[in-house]
């Protein structure tokens, strides 16, 4: 019964009528979204460099209350990445966390903000994708002890948070601010980390970009919105500035796994860093 009620409320898969309708992949559009979703900061080995940033091995370790999760081979390579996988394939696991036999994925993958993507660029950033080096890595198994390796209850977790409405209603509706609002609510995927979430791992979406305790477990992520003690009296060009070089108002850099995050960040047009701060200065205060 249990069972049943699980693969009930397993979200349907995507329509593959619907991606015969988009235009050709652009490549260089695949790009702007795979800096954009930080894909080279999970997919590639831990402590590459350069060019071999896009060699998507796999690998890293993501540490939770719930167990060690590690990031898989996306690579090209038909036997250990995802190079035998269909474009409707990549699609329902980053907008449905559904891999390509049915089974629900764990939202180590961030697909609760990634559903917000628009079908065109997930096309777009499948087929870049396909341009990088294959890998022949084995991805490594995650290491979850029960009941949490029951892949079925994520259905019940899906049922739970899994949605893909905008995060806030804004007053605001400028082009830059909407365009800032589906850079950070989807590929961008900033409130995985800076949302607070509960004890069973959902995030607190009343708490929008409010921060909360480091999700590896040490320190704090902090506050994002225009209340935040850290970054609420920054101006919009401020925030562009600090994720296009690193450094802050007051000359300070970038730390922690934010590192990373403005790394990617920095491959962005100046005009989509831009729409970041706007929508940043336009979300409710904390």
């Amino acid at each position: 019964m249990g069972g049943a009620f699980a693969v009930a409320f397993t979200p349907a898969k995507l329509d593959p009528a619907d991606f015969e309708t988009l235009q050709a992949a652009n490549v260089d559009n695949g790009e702007k979204v795979f800096w954009a979703g930080g894909c080279a900061g999970c997919h590639a080995a831990p402590g590459t460099t350069g060019e071999e940033r896009l060699v998507l091995s796999g690998g890293l370790a993501i540490h939770s209350d719930f167990g060690t999760f590690y990031a898989p081979n996306i690579s090209p390579d038909k036997s250990h990445g995802i190079g035998n996988w269909s474009l409707v394939d990549f699609a329902n696991a980053v907008k449905k966390g559904i891999d390509r036999h049915g089974s629900n994925l764990y939202p180590s993958l961030p697909y609760t903000s990634y559903v917000r993507m628009k079908d065109q660029d997930v096309k777009d950033l499948h087929a870049y994708i396909g341009t990088l080096p294959p890998s022949p890595e084995p991805s490594k198994p995650h290491e979850i002890a029960f009941p949490f390796n029951l892949r079925p209850a994520l259905s019940f977790w899906k049922l739970l948070y899994f949605v893909d409405k905008p995060r806030v209603e804004l007053a605001s509706s400028s082009p830059e601010v909407m365009r800032g609002q589906y850079l950070v609510e989807g590929p961008g995927h900033c409130g995985e980390c800076h949302t607070p979430r509960n004890a069973l791992g959902g995030p607190e979406y009343s708490k929008w970009l409010a921060g909360g305790p480091n999700p590896d477990g040490e320190g704090r992520i902090p506050d994002i919105t225009p209340g935040s003690p850290d970054i609420g009296n920054w101006s919009a060009g401020e925030i562009a500035d600090y994720l296009e070089t690193g450094f802050t108002p007051d000359f300070d850099s970038a730390g922690g796994s934010m590192v990373e995050v403005q790394q990617n960040m920095s491959h962005l047009p100046r005009s989509d860093l831009e729409a970041i701060g706007a929508y940043l200065k336009a979300v409710p205060a904390h």
